[in-house]
């Protein structure tokens, strides 16, 4: 790989930890938490471009890998500090959110409440379908991917905020 896919990567992870960083201090988390968001972030988000921009994968299942990337960090990091995988993985992975297909969306279903033309309502249907789809998908592999490492390692997820050992 070349600098500049590095460079490319490294950009768009920053920009997903600042981001992450701004959703996790809403909810005033230990500090260590919101570094690790912030960490999350920029590893899942930077994944994300990659597999879309340079191993050409589609939005959707890159955003799984990249959710489920999250997921297994988020539990590992709740080991370290002793905290719930949650704290990390929300805030990291509001930043992939498909604001702009919704925006789309939305813009589609105003466009088509306000226009008469056949032309327009079919273009505005199908952008509607396409953008909407798009965002319902993008939400779902999001939530299907964060979760699917807190049920395959459930007791190590559980064990790690709940059942402290007590000296």
């Amino acid at each position: 790989m070349s600098w500049n896919v590095w460079e490319a990567v490294i950009f768009d992870g920053l920009f997903a930890a600042v981001a992450a960083i701004g959703f996790a201090v809403i909810s005033n988390p230990p500090r260590q938490a919101v570094l690790i968001s912030a960490l999350l972030a920029a590893m899942g988000h930077g994944l994300r471009f990659y597999l879309q921009e340079y191993v050409e994968i589609s939005l959707i299942p890159s955003t799984f890998f990249a959710a489920f990337v999250i997921g297994l960090f988020s539990i590992l990091f709740a080991r370290l500090i002793h905290c719930p995988a949650e704290v990390f993985s929300f805030p990291s992975l509001l930043p992939m959110i498909p604001g702009m297909y919704a925006y789309k969306t939305i813009l589609a279903l105003i466009r088509f409440m306000n226009d008469e033309d056949s032309e327009v309502l079919q273009a505005s249907i199908v952008e509607i379908f396409r953008n909407g789809l798009t965002t319902l998908f993008v939400l779902s592999v999001l939530v299907i991917g964060v979760t699917l490492p807190l049920f395959i390692f459930h007791k190590q997820s559980i064990s790690m905020t709940r059942f402290r050992k007590r000296k």
